[in-house]
């Protein structure tokens, strides 16, 4: 087993694919924490039609894709992330972005006739990632974690009452302005891998796993990082080496697939939790 993962790692691509991957994952995991408990867990999604949107419009006038999409999700991701105080709330913001800069992007590419892969932006591929890739992955993360754990207090009164957070001095609008940064970076790097239809995984589930067993913020937080990158690792592995007589799997498909499985025993062990609770 050791020496097929040693065989596997001699090739750049799935050496990039894993450092972007574990990074990736990781900062998604904690960003996702928050913003599932604000009620936007679909943002993921979102953001990810309008980085398709961008990256296919990059393609059509021959500009650099990661360049131009990143400003465009930003914008999109403060846009959405402020929607709550206007007449439009989240998740009719959310809906109307992701269907109208998917519809942009298809148009984009037949007018254009530009001869992409739409496949690899819908589902992702591991080939695309590059040493490029990596640097800002490790870039992403160094923001995230130390910036989590330094914040987490003010992250904690964000979360849960944005009003009283802003009533004790809290300045919001710079903290909506760092998650729409990070959270755009992160869904433009994550949906190389795993595509725009499957990206919002990597925020949705690690959140919603830890609630099946930990109410508390702080264990919430921790378990999401952990599951994640376990998750992510068992999903990547076993896309490389194969299962049930295919030579390989699809790594975004099969990554969800572990994430679903994870959410089924953890449910079923929240259950049984609740049950020896009630009967005590």
């Amino acid at each position: 087993m050791f020496q097929e993962i040693q065989t596997l790692m001699q090739y750049d691509f799935l050496r990039y694919a894993l450092i972007v991957g574990l990074l990736v994952t990781l900062c998604s995991s904690l960003l996702g924490v928050t913003l599932v408990l604000r009620r936007y867990s679909m943002i993921g999604d979102g953001l990810s039609h309008v980085g398709f949107g961008a990256l296919a419009v990059a393609a059509a006038f021959n500009l650099p894709p990661l360049p131009a999409a990143l400003p465009v999700v930003m914008l999109a991701a403060f846009m959405l992330l402020r929607s709550r105080h206007e007449k439009m709330r989240g998740d009719a913001a959310i809906a109307m972005l992701s269907t109208s800069c998917l519809a942009v992007g298809v148009l984009a590419v037949s007018v254009a006739g530009v001869n992409i892969d739409l496949m690899s932006y819908m589902f992702g591929s591991i080939l695309v990632l590059s040493k490029t890739d990596v640097f800002i992955s490790v870039g992403i993360c160094a923001a995230v974690l130390p910036g989590f754990a330094w914040f987490y207090h003010r992250i904690f009164s964000l979360t849960f009452d944005e009003t009283f957070a802003r009533a004790t001095g809290i300045r919001t609008g710079l903290y909506q302005v760092v998650t729409a940064v990070l959270t755009s970076v992160t869904i433009v790097l994550g949906m190389r891998m795993l595509g725009t239809l499957l990206i919002s995984c990597l925020i949705i589930f690690p959140a919603l796993i830890s609630m099946r067993l930990f109410k508390s913020f702080k264990f919430v937080v921790i378990s999401s990082a952990i599951i994640s990158v376990i998750c992510f690792l068992i999903g990547f592995f076993i896309s490389c080496f194969g299962i049930f007589g295919a030579e390989r799997l699809p790594t975004g498909a099969t990554i969800v697939m572990v994430y679903m499985a994870a959410f089924g025993v953890f449910s079923l062990a929240g259950m049984i939790r609740a049950r020896r609770r009630a009967n005590c």
